[in-house]
């Protein structure tokens, strides 16, 4: 087997994945392309390991299994924060969440405890 072209392959993946996290704005398009980034890790392990079998027997396999966990638990912790964000601003624009909370003021305070509107 050449392993030139699954490297290629790997490197484009890798590359697109990396574009798809510099540009996207919504943070289920940058999580998609984590992922993409995650598989091309997956493919240069797998294809390691199909041409280095003298030194380690199924490591790049075992890799691999433990990088599709991680990505599965990736998933899952991503996804509850995209939908909590969602609930909370309505938006999954990346650009606009907020880096610092800020503290309510008094004011904002006292009219919660006292059951008025905001």
């Amino acid at each position: 087997m050449r392993p030139v072209i699954p490297y290629v392959t790997a490197a484009l993946l890798f590359g697109l994945g990396v574009y798809g996290v510099l540009r996207r704005r919504n943070a289920v398009l940058v999580l998609m392309a984590v992922e993409l980034m995650l598989n091309a890790v997956n493919l240069i392990l797998v294809t390691a390991d199909t041409t280095v079998r003298t030194q380690l027997p199924h490591g790049g396999q075992v890799f691999a299994l433990f990088v599709i966990v991680l990505a599965a638990a990736e998933v899952g912790v991503g996804l509850a924060i995209v939908l909590q964000l969602y609930r909370l601003r309505a938006s999954v624009a990346v650009d606009e969440v907020p880096l610092t909370e800020t503290a309510p003021t008094p004011a904002v305070v006292a009219g919660a405890s006292t059951g008025e509107a905001r």
